[in-house]
C-alpha cells in the first residue's frame, strides 16, 4: 500500500511541477526493518527514501560539514548552471546565469535557490514543509484517497503519515535524501538529535542495508531464517539500552561469515547464540565495527562510494571505551537481554 501510493505520488510531482525549479522526487525505496522483513512489531513504521535529484539549470554539491565524525554531516550546496545552450535549442526555459533577473521574475519560476534553500544550501525544513503541502493538494488525485483517510502528522525533518481505513492502519515516513555519486549511499533529512541546523543532512547507509538483506535473501536457502533470529532478539529490546541497529550490525557481519545454508530452521537456535556471542565479545572488546564502511567483502552489486571499502571501520562502541560507566551499564543490559 505505501510503496504503490509513493509511486502515484512521484508520477503526480513530476508532472505538477514539470514547469517549476523544486527538486525532482525520484522513486521511493523502501528501508529499515518494515521493508528488511524483521520489523519486531506488528505496527512498526513504514520508512521509505525518496531520492532528490536537482531541476534544470540546478546541480547539487555535496560538502561535508564534520570531518572524522560519525555518522557524518553534509550540506547540500545548490548552485545554478547556465542553460543558454537549451535556450537556443527552443527549449521554454531562460537561463538563470544570464538573463535579466526583472526578466526572469515575469517570465520564469524562482529558483531553487530563492524557495527551498538558506543561503545557498538545501534547507531539509523548508524541503518538509513543501513535500507536505503538496501531499495534501495531491491526495484528492490519488485513487487511494476514495478508500483511505489520510492523516499528516507534523514533523521537521521528515514527511509523517497515517493510513487508516475501518479496521487498518499504516504509518509512514518520508525521508528525502540526495544520492552520494551513483552510490546506494545518501545524505538524509532522518530525524535527529535537536538543535541540529536545517542545512544539515546526515550519511545514511539505509539503501545499501536494505539491499544487501535483498542480496541475501536471493542467495540464501528458501527456509531462511536470518529475519526472525533478528526479529525475535530484537522484540526483547524493550527496556534494554541497546539499539536495534547494533544487532542488526551484528547479524549482518554473521551473514557475512557464516554460510547462509546454516541460517536454516534446524539452525535458529545455534544462530540465536551466535548472534549473543558476537555481542557479549563485542561489549568486552568495546568495538563493534560498522558493518558496511571498511568491509572489503561488502557484495559488490551494491554500489558505494570509492573510498568506503577500504576506509577504516567507524566504532558503533566506541562510546564504551571512552566511558566506563556506560560500558557498565551496557554489561548489565546484557545480561539482562540474555535472561529474556
Amino acid at each position: 500500500v505505501i510503496t504503490d501510493l509513493m509511486d502515484k505520488l512521484t508520477h503526480i510531482f513530476g508532472q505538477g511541477l514539470s514547469k517549476s525549479f523544486y527538486p525532482t522526487p525520484q522513486q521511493a525505496i523502501g528501508v529499515g526493518s518494515a521493508f528488511e522483513g524483521w520489523s519486531p512489531h506488528a505496527q512498526d513504521v513504514y520508512r521509505v527514501l525518496v531520492p532528490l535529484s536537482p531541476p534544470p539549470g540546478h546541480a547539487f554539491h555535496l560538502e561535508l560539514d564534520t570531518a572524522g565524525i560519525f555518522p557524518r554531516n553534509f550540506c547540500v550546496r545548490v548552485e545554478l548552471l547556465c542553460t543558454c545552450t537549451r535556450e537556443q535549442l527552443g527549449e521554454d526555459m531562460l537561463c538563470f546565469l544570464h538573463h535579466p533577473e526583472k526578466e526572469l521574475r515575469r517570465k520564469q519560476d524562482p529558483s531553487l535557490l530563492h524557495t527551498l534553500c538558506t543561503g545557498s544550501y538545501l534547507d531539509v525544513e523548508k524541503t518538509v514543509h513543501w513535500f507536505y503541502r503538496f501531499m495534501r493538494a495531491a491526495w484528492l488525485l490519488l485513487p487511494q484517497s476514495q478508500h483511505w483517510c489520510l492523516t499528516l502528522q507534523p514533523s521537521s525533518r521528515s514527511c509523517k503519515f497515517q493510513l487508516s481505513k475501518e479496521k487498518e492502519s499504516f504509518t509512514a515516513e518520508v525521508i528525502f535524501g540526495v544520492r552520494q555519486g551513483d552510490s546506494d549511499v545518501f545524505v538524509g533529512s532522518q530525524p535527529t538529535e535537536a538543535g541540529i541546523p536545517s542545512t544539515t543532512w546526515l550519511e545514511t547507509y539505509a539503501v545499501a542495508e536494505a539491499k544487501f538483506f535483498k542480496h541475501i535473501s536471493r542467495q540464501a536457502p528458501h527456509d531462511r531464517w536470518h529475519c526472525k533470529c533478528l526479529q525475535l532478539l530484537s522484540h526483547f529490546l524493550v527496556g534494554v539500552g541497546f539499539s536495534s541497529y547494533v544487532l542488526k550490525t551484528v547479524v549482518m557481519h554473521l551473514l557475512n561469515t557464516i554460510p547462509l545454508t546454516q541460517w536454516c530452521r534446524r539452525d535458529f537456535w545455534q544462530r540465536l547464540m551466535d548472534i549473543l556471542k558476537y555481542l557479549h565479545c563485542s561489549l568486552e572488546t568495546k568495538q563493534l565495527n560498522h558493518f558496511i564502511i571498511g568491509n572489503e567483502s561488502f557484495p559488490l552489486e551494491i554500489s558505494l562510494p570509492s573510498d568506503f571499502r577500504v576506509a577504516e571501520p567507524p566504532n558503533l562502541f566506541q562510546h564504551l571505551a571512552s566511558n566506563p560507566d556506560a560500558h557498565t551499564k551496557a554489561m548489565q543490559e546484557y545480561v539482562h537481554l540474555l535472561h529474556q
